[in-house]
């Protein structure tokens, strides 16, 4: 029996965007998917476009949270699938049938990840990331940067807890790394299965996104050993910038 997959797309006042999002999961040709929508109780219009497609929803829930990571764990409680994958408002499931290539490469993995390609706010293509999936991936691979983004990964449900809430900006990357530690069977699928537009929180909030990322990775990796791998953070950003003048993160 193929596996069931709970997409989760959080939004909050993004009309322009969300429409786009809804589309790259409701067409997917992969038919054993639930979506769940969790809105942060939006202004702008953007409940009234997801309702437009309220019948095809697992569950659609409008209300105020205390933040995206309120919100995605919220998400969480509503999923009911065998693997959990979000993608959040303005980002798309890579292809039409990306999800179904994804299940094919490999039977019953505990983590499914591939590469993700990066659109302005025009959606307009920007490449691939900078930090590029690695060939093998485990807790430790985020030493050097978060080199798989959030949408490009299929975690098994019964593997995930609820984010951790006093991180504000960077809890995906705690969230990620625990389950990554539990997990033991890594798959990557050496796709393209995601399409990320720039401009999220994390880069809003730049400055505290990376203070979180930082006490985030000095936990896991250790104090010192994380700042001789910022050494070499900062200079792969460097040598990038000077190439191609922009980030890609």
């Amino acid at each position: 029996m193929l596996p069931k997959l709970s997409v989760i797309t959080i939004v909050y006042n993004n009309a322009k965007d969300i429409e786009r999002t809804i589309l790259s999961v409701l067409n997917q040709s992969y038919k054993n998917i639930e979506y769940v929508v969790i809105d942060g109780a939006s202004t702008d219009g953007t409940l009234n476009i997801i309702k437009k497609y309220e019948n095809r929803l697992a569950k659609l829930i409008s209300e105020k949270d205390k933040g995206i990571y309120d919100a995605m764990n919220k998400g969480l409680v509503q999923a009911t699938g065998d693997y959990v994958l979000f993608m959040n408002s303005g980002d798309e499931i890579y292809e039409l049938d990306t999800v179904e290539k994804v299940f094919a490469t490999a039977p019953n993995a505990d983590i499914y990840y591939g590469e993700t390609e990066m659109y302005d706010e025009n959606w307009n293509s920007l490449g691939q990331r900078r930090h590029q999936a690695p060939e093998t991936f485990n807790w430790r691979s985020f030493k050097y940067g978060m080199n798989i983004s959030h949408q490009a990964i299929y975690i098994k449900r019964s593997l995930t807890e609820p984010y951790d809430l006093k991180y504000k900006y960077s809890a995906d990357i705690d969230w990620i790394i625990k389950i990554a530690k539990k997990a033991s069977n890594i798959v990557n699928t050496n796709l393209y299965v995601a399409k990320y537009l720039v401009g999220g929180m994390s880069k809003q909030k730049h400055r505290e996104s990376l203070k979180e990322r930082f006490k985030i990775f000095s936990h896991y990796y250790g104090f010192v050993a994380n700042v001789i791998n910022h050494v070499v953070i900062a200079f792969n950003l460097g040598f990038y910038f000077l190439k191609y003048r922009r980030t890609n993160d």
